[in-house]
């Protein structure tokens, strides 16, 4: 098995996103991830890797397919959740991210999805990757503290701090702008 295939999905999971108000061919996707007033700020996909993601969606039995006739072109694919996908979905936008770097990207299409579904569920993911940052944060500490004069590893560790407390500083803004 390639290491492509064993990839666990991590943002592509985003994907169900888009499908969870109703079904979309392709190229709808492609076009709503192209936007700058959403996902498209952060994640950029080629079309050709979109189209691979969805069969891959759907070889997991997260969305599933039908071609749809056109009369003057050739059939579309429209592809819609699954009942596994709307549970994916659910459990995807919901859980905190488990990494620092992943805040950049996959936090940002999270919190994307849970905008649209409605302010609880923006405000408990929040309120989650902010307790989750904490763990970074002291567990980064800890490990800067046992790192002792001034190597490469001590300067690494500063650095991951410093943008763990920017995350953790952006989150309680966040937080604080749903609460008012």
């Amino acid at each position: 098995m390639s290491p492509k295939t064993s990839n666990p999905l991590t943002i592509e999971l985003g994907l169900l996103g888009y499908l969870r108000p109703g079904p979309l061919h392709g190229y709808e996707i492609h076009q709503r991830l192209l936007q700058l007033d959403g996902p498209g700020m952060v994640w950029r996909i080629k079309q050709a890797h979109l189209y691979a993601q969805l069969g891959k969606l759907e070889e997991i039995g997260l969305i599933q397919s039908t071609l749809q006739a056109q009369e003057t072109r050739p059939n579309r694919r429209v592809y819609r959740l699954t009942e596994a996908g709307q549970d994916a979905y659910w459990k995807w936008v919901t859980a905190p991210v488990s990494t620092p770097r992943q805040i950049r990207q996959e936090f940002m299409v999270k919190l994307y999805f849970a905008h649209r579904e409605n302010q609880e569920i923006a405000t408990a993911l929040i309120e989650n990757q902010f307790s989750v940052c904490q763990g970074w944060l002291e567990n980064h500490q800890e490990q800067l503290n046992a790192t002792p004069g001034e190597s490469f590893s001590r300067s690494v560790y500063q650095y991951r701090l410093g943008q763990i407390q920017a995350a953790s500083g952006w989150l309680e803004q966040l937080k604080a702008g749903l609460m008012t």
